[in-house]
């Protein structure tokens, strides 16, 4: 029963913590760091009301350290997809029956507990499993998660206060339901905010989900999960399993009660999950929502009016924070000649001056690329530009994976514009960069807009204002996250909603109202209150 209407105001982005030398914040986060070394997790899976565990174990081990092992999860197979499928629907109708004041203050509670008791143990599994060091955790897995709930409900709120007009004699009204069926989210390494995100905007529109994470997330992935089960969040809404993605693909685009899937991953993937939800259409009992954030080739093009500094700066940090392994990183750069030179000191300066090691020292910049496999192609494309006489290393350049995956962060000058590096997407801390000539901006603009399928984050920098609005306009489609004077990086929710077209996805923008309308069907319902008792209308009477 509803008592009132219940006000959700827009919140305020959570502080940024900035772990200064002597700071509480940094010496609690050391602990937790140490607490967290001294002992093995066994991680089981979570489906309806039961910790699942398989004993077919794999290790967590930390990217920058992989002699070390931080715990085991248990992995699944068809059966624990099926398992997570059967527990979702069986509490879909009490969930989505439940006050939406209740939902709203599980989610909002979880954002609380994040932000207090269980802030170092969010970023200290993020930094230990993902390699991350303690600014990057602090604003992805503190500050971003905790926007994601509190901005979520807010957002929720005011879509349900959406409602449509009535007429005299009339009520109308709009109510917003859940999705027929199950909810599939898959979710990547490398945010664990977007680990969190992806599956808890689709339950809390009052969807059931199933969660895949990233294996190589699974670290996080299960501390995020204990504090929803702590923040009050009933069995069997949100079950998180350790499969392969083929395996929950099998199962889930295969079943009659599939409903979407919220996907944060690899434009390939995402690519044969559309194709193979087509081709089952006609099992499904409606049609599914496929949202997706993918791929990324991000850029930045510098006007000859740019100040080198800022130019250097933005690279420096848009490209090689987290190791460039960001779907937002800057990739490739566009550089006048007239200060190609100064910006490409700058560069090897400052690579040179990055220190790289284990996340447990705070003076690292630079950790680990999360797993040998990422490592080896990374390499292969640094080795590649070793060898061609169509680019050359000017900066960085080293790899080695005697301890942990450590790449050293590589400037590439690209001779041809379409090389590539300036082409492919590599996911890791390579930039490339080609030498245009200072007068052919307009020019450079449409070679920017050509040269990559992708349109997900992108910059102009520039001092001069006709130039700035040329590339707005020439660069429309080319990002569906566009700055002027900035890193292409470090989208904050609420503030720049983020997301890509073209190859890099569907653009239902995460961190904004538009992305919980894909987990909604809104029905509308008018009530008459006076209905009429005769078909007949006046204009059928004679003069």
């Amino acid at each position: 029963m509803n008592l009132g209407y219940f006000n959700y105001p827009m919140p305020v982005n959570e502080p940024v913590l900035n772990y200064a030398p002597g700071s509480a914040e940094k010496k609690r986060l050391k602990e937790v760091l140490a607490e967290l070394k001294s002992k093995e997790l066994d991680v089981p899976m979570y489906i309806g009301n039961k910790e699942v565990r398989t004993n077919k174990k794999s290790a967590i081990r930390p990217p920058h350290e992989h002699q070390h092992v931080l715990g085991y999860f248990h992995t699944g197979d068809e059966k624990h997809v099926q398992q997570a499928i059967d527990a979702a629907l069986a509490a879909k109708e009490s969930w989505a029956n439940m006050s939406w004041e209740s939902r709203a203050n599980i989610f909002l509670r979880a954002a609380d507990l994040i932000a207090t008791k269980y802030r170092p143990y969010m970023n200290a599994t993020t930094m230990l499993g993902q390699s991350k060091n303690a600014f990057q955790a602090e604003i992805d897995s503190a500050c971003e998660i905790i926007d994601f709930l509190r901005f979520n409900v807010h957002f929720l709120s005011e879509i349900y206060r959406q409602q449509p007009i009535s007429g005299a004699g009339m009520h109308n009204r709009m109510e917003y339901r859940p999705l027929e069926g199950f909810v599939l989210a898959v979710t990547p390494f490398n945010f664990t905010a977007i680990g969190g995100n992806l599956p808890t905007s689709a339950a809390m529109c009052g969807n059931v989900v199933v969660w895949k994470c990233a294996n190589t997330q699974v670290y996080s992935a299960q501390m995020f999960m204990k504090i929803l089960k702590e923040a009050g969040l009933p069995d069997g809404v949100i079950n998180l399993v350790y499969v392969s993605g083929p395996t929950v693909g099998q199962v889930c685009f295969n079943h009659k009660e599939f409903a979407g899937v919220h996907f944060t991953g690899s434009t390939g993937v995402f690519n044969n999950m559309w194709e193979t939800i087509g081709k089952n259409m006609g099992m499904y009992r409606s049609y599914p929502r496929i949202v997706g954030e993918t791929g990324g080739k991000d850029f930045v093009i510098a006007h000859k009016s740019a100040d080198p500094d800022v130019v250097a700066t933005a690279l420096l940090r848009g490209a090689f924070e987290y190791q460039g392994q960001k779907c937002s990183a800057a990739s490739r750069a566009y550089i006048p000649s007239n200060i190609a030179d100064k910006v490409k000191k700058k560069l090897v300066a400052g690579i040179n001056s990055f220190k790289m090691g284990t996340v447990e020292d705070f003076t690292n910049f630079i950790n680990a690329v999360i797993d040998e496999k990422s490592f080896d192609s990374i390499k292969a494309y640094i080795d590649g530009a070793k060898r061609s006489k169509k680019a050359a290393i000017i900066a960085g350049g080293e790899c080695s994976k005697k301890n942990g995956y450590f790449i050293q962060p590589t400037v590439i000058e690209a001779l041809d514009p379409k090389y590539v590096t300036m082409c492919e997407e590599i996911f890791g801390p390579v930039l490339t960069i080609y030498v245009y000539p200072a007068n052919s901006f307009e020019e450079t603009l449409k070679l920017v807009d050509q040269t990559s399928p992708y349109a997900l984050t992108g910059s102009v920098i520039s001092q001069d204002r006709e130039a700035t609005e040329s590339a707005t306009a020439k660069l429309r489609n080319a990002a569906g996250n566009f700055y002027i004077n900035d890193k292409p990086t470090g989208a904050v929710v609420g503030q720049q909603p983020f997301g890509g077209a073209r190859g890099s996805g569907t653009n239902d923008k995460a961190g904004s109202i538009l992305n919980l309308y894909r987990w909604l069907s809104a029905r509308t319902i008018k009530e008459t209150f006076n209905p009429p008792t005769d078909y007949r209308y006046p204009f059928l009477g004679e003069e």
